[in-house]
C-alpha cells in the first residue's frame, strides 16, 4: 500500500542572528493510510514544526514532503491553501475557535470556504456536532463551553471537509485527564471506524502509547526512535 505521507531528509532551519536554529534536521519516515501516529518529544524537539509542514502552514528549507504523492515542498501558497482545505483537518491545543461565533457557525464557516450551499452546510455542521455529542450546544459560543466541549467543536470543524488526514497538535494539552481520554477516544473512533489517518503531537508518552499505533520520537530536530506501539485498526491487540 502506498504511503499517504512521505518525508525524506526534511529540514527546517531558521536564521537567528549569527546562528541557525535547526528545528528539523534531516527527518525521514512514511505514514500509511489509516495509521494513528504519535509524534513524541519535549518542547523544542521539532514535533510541532513537523506537523506545521505536513499541514502546509510552513515550508521546508530542504528535503521532500509528499502527501498523496504530491510534493508539498514545491507547492505555491494557493496550492497549499487548497491542500489544507481538502486533505487535512487540523486540531489545535488552544482550540482556535472564533469567539463571536456559535459552535455551529464555527463549523459552517469552514464549509462556506469550500463553497457548500448554506442549507447544506448547516445540516452537515449539525450532523458533525451530533457525531461528537454536542447537538444541544450548537447555539453556544466558545466562552459558554467547557474546554472539552470546545475541543469537540474543534474536532467537528476539522472533519468538516471530510479530510483523509487529521493533524492534532497537543489536542489534550489544556484538558484534565478524564476529558483528555474522552477526546482521544473520539480520535480513536474516527481512526478505527472511518479510517482517518491521524498524526498527533504530544509530550505525553503514556497517552501516545495507549492510542497511537506507532511512536515517532524526536529530539533536537531529529528522529531518535520510530517503533510500533500496538496493532492498528483491524489488528490483534
Amino acid at each position: 500500500m502506498a504511503a499517504i505521507i512521505e518525508v525524506q531528509d526534511l529540514k527546517r532551519h531558521y536564521p537567528m542572528g549569527h546562528t541557525v536554529v535547526r528545528a528539523l534536521d534531516g527527518v525521514s519516515f512514511a505514514v500509511q493510510p489509516g495509521e494513528f501516529v504519535g509524534l513524541l518529544g519535549t518542547s523544542g524537539s521539532g514535533k510541532s514544526t513537523l506537523l506545521n509542514l505536513i499541514a502546509g502552514l510552513d515550508t521546508p528549507t530542504s528535503g521532500r514532503l509528499k502527501i498523496f504523492d504530491q510534493n508539498l515542498d514545491q507547492m505555491s501558497r494557493e496550492q497549499l491553501s487548497l491542500h489544507r482545505r481538502k486533505n487535512v483537518g487540523i486540531i489545535f491545543q488552544s482550540f482556535n475557535l472564533i469567539a463571536t461565533m456559535t459552535a455551529l457557525e464555527n463549523i459552517t464557516l469552514a464549509l462556506m470556504f469550500a463553497g457548500m450551499p448554506r442549507v447544506e452546510r448547516e445540516q452537515h455542521a449539525a450532523n458533525l456536532l451530533r457525531a461528537v455529542g454536542l447537538s444541544d450546544r450548537a447555539a453556544h459560543r466558545p466562552s459558554e463551553l467547557s474546554g472539552g466541549e470546545q475541543q469537540r467543536v474543534s474536532i467537528a470543524r476539522a472533519m468538516a471537509n471530510s479530510p483523509a488526514i487529521l493533524l492534532a497538535d497537543e489536542p489534550t494539552g489544556n484538558l484534565d485527564s478524564k476529558t483528555a481520554k474522552e477526546i482521544l477516544d473520539i480520535l480513536e473512533t474516527l481512526n478505527r471506524q472511518e479510517g482517518k489517518t491521524i498524526v498527533m503531537v504530544t509530550h505525553d508518552a503514556v497517552l501516545a502509547t495507549r492510542y497511537a499505533h506507532r511512536i515517532i520520537q524526536l529530539s533536537d530536530g531529529q528522529i531518535v526512535a520510530n517503533g510500533t506501539s500496538h496493532e492498528p485498526a483491524g489488528g490483534t491487540a
